[in-house]
C-alpha cells in the first residue's frame, strides 16, 4: 500500500481565511418560498430584472466583431465617457484620463483591491459596521486585518491603510452628508489613509441627494488620497455586462493599472463600447428610476401596513426593515408567504434584527408581494 500524502490541496489556506458564502444559508428558505402556489417573489439579491436599454444592446452588438485583445485602461472613447460623466453627474469637472480606470464589475475590485494595493499582515482595512460583506472578504484575501467602525474618524489610524466608505449604503440605504464626507476625507489625509468610496447606488437617491467623495465641496478640488467606485449594474441594468470603473487619485489608479495589465484584468471590448453609450444617455436612467420609485412606494406601504418599521432607506435599491425579532424568524415567516428577503446579519451582527428588501422584482411580482402581505 502506498504512503498517504499529507499535502494540503492547492488554495486551502486562502480559502480558510474566508467565511462561508452567506447566500448558501438562504437556499432552504428560497425552496420554501418557491413552493408557494403563485411562485416565489424574490426580493433578496437585488439583481436587475428589467431590459437592458435598446441603445446599449445595439452598441454591444455593433462591437461584436472584436477579435483583438482589449486594453486594460479602456479605449480613449471610454476614458472620455468616464471623465465626461464624472463632470456632469458627480460635479468633478477636471478629471484626466489618468484619473479613471475601467474594472470588470465593482465586486471584483472590492474583493481584490487590498491585495492589489499590496496590503497584508499588519495592515488594517476598515469598513462600516453594517456593510457589504465583500469589504471583509477583500481584507481577508490579502491577509490584512478587517476592522469595523461606527464613526470613521474615531478609528485608530495606526496600521490603517484602506478606509471604505459606502454612500448610499448597502444594506441600509443611508446617505452620508457633505459635512460627514468632508470631515472623513480631511481626517484620512491627515493620517495618510486611502479612502475608497463605494458609490454604486449614487444615482438612486429617493429622500436624499447622494454626493460623491469627488465633489469639490468634499475633496476641495484635489483627488489625492481618494478613489470613488461606480457601477452600471443598477442604473443601467448592466449587471450581466460587468461594467464598472474607479475614479480619483492618479497615482493609486496608475499603480492599479500596471498591476491589472500584468493580470490581464480587462473589460471586454464590446462592453467598453456599450459602456460609452450607456454613460452618454440619461433617458434610460430616468425611466429606470421611475420603475424603481413605483416599486419602492408599493413595497414600503405594504410592509409598513404589515407591521414592519423601515429605517434609513433614503437611497439605494433596498428597504432596511424590522419587526423587532431575529432576522431569520422574519425570513422564515416571509418565505412561508412565498416572499424571499435577505437576513440582516449577512451584513454584520448589528443587522441581526433586520431584513433587507430589494425592490428589483418585476411590477407583477411586486404586486404579488403586496397582495400576500395584505392577506
Amino acid at each position: 500500500m502506498g504512503a498517504v500524502s499529507s499535502r494540503q490541496p492547492v488554495g486551502t489556506s486562502l480559502r480558510e481565511r474566508l467565511p462561508d458564502f452567506p447566500w448558501d444559508r438562504l437556499e432552504p428558505y428560497k425552496a420554501t418560498a418557491a413552493a408557494h402556489a403563485d411562485g416565489i417573489v424574490d426580493l433578496s439579491v437585488g439583481t436587475p430584472v428589467d431590459p437592458v436599454p435598446a441603445l446599449v444592446q445595439r452598441a454591444l452588438t455593433d462591437a461584436a466583431d472584436s477579435p483583438g485583445y482589449p486594453t486594460v485602461w479602456g479605449t480613449p472613447a471610454l476614458r472620455d465617457a468616464l471623465t465626461g460623466w464624472a463632470a456632469d453627474r458627480l460635479g468633478a469637472p477636471d478629471l484626466a484620463h489618468t484619473n479613471v480606470l475601467p474594472v470588470v464589475g465593482s465586486k471584483e475590485l472590492v474583493a481584490w483591491l487590498p491585495t492589489q494595493l499590496g496590503l497584508g499582515a499588519g495592515d488594517k482595512v476598515a469598513y462600516p459596521r453594517l456593510a457589504y460583506p465583500t469589504y471583509e472578504v477583500g481584507a481577508r484575501l490579502a491577509g490584512a486585518e478587517p476592522v469595523v467602525y461606527d464613526e470613521p474618524t474615531a478609528l485608530d489610524p495606526a496600521g490603517l491603510k484602506l478606509l471604505w466608505l459606502n454612500s448610499p449604503s448597502n444594506p441600509t440605504g443611508r446617505v452620508l452628508t457633505v459635512d460627514e464626507l468632508r470631515r472623513t476625507v480631511a481626517w484620512a489625509r491627515e493620517h495618510g489613509v486611502l479612502i475608497v468610496s463605494d458609490e454604486c447606488y449614487l444615482e438612486l437617491g429617493w429622500e436624499a441627494e447622494p454626493v460623491s467623495v469627488l465633489h469639490p465641496d468634499v475633496c476641495g478640488g484635489s483627488y489625492e488620497g481618494i478613489v470613488a467606485v461606480h457601477s452600471l449594474s443598477k442604473r443601467s441594468n448592466l449587471a450581466g455586462y460587468r461594467s464598472a470603473f474607479a475614479l480619483g487619485d492618479a497615482a493609486v489608479l496608475g499603480d492599479l493599472l500596471q498591476i491589472r495589465k500584468h493580470g490581464g484584468m480587462m473589460m471586454a471590448a464590446p462592453v467598453q463600447a456599450a459602456t460609452v453609450v450607456a454613460l452618454g444617455d440619461t433617458a434610460h436612467v430616468a425611466e429606470q428610476r421611475e420603475r424603481y420609485a413605483r416599486r419602492r412606494a408599493a413595497l414600503r406601504t405594504a410592509f409598513e401596513a404589515a407591521g414592519f418599521r423601515i429605517e434609513h432607506s433614503e437611497a439605494s435599491l433596498y428597504l432596511w426593515a424590522t419587526r423587532d425579532e431575529p432576522c431569520w424568524d422574519t425570513v422564515g415567516a416571509l418565505a412561508e408567504r412565498g416572499i424571499l428577503v435577505a437576513p440582516g446579519d449577512f451584513y454584520g451582527t448589528a443587522g441581526e434584527r433586520f431584513v433587507r428588501i430589494a425592490f428589483t422584482a418585476t411590477d407583477e411580482r411586486v404586486a404579488a408581494a403586496v397582495r400576500r402581505l395584505a392577506g
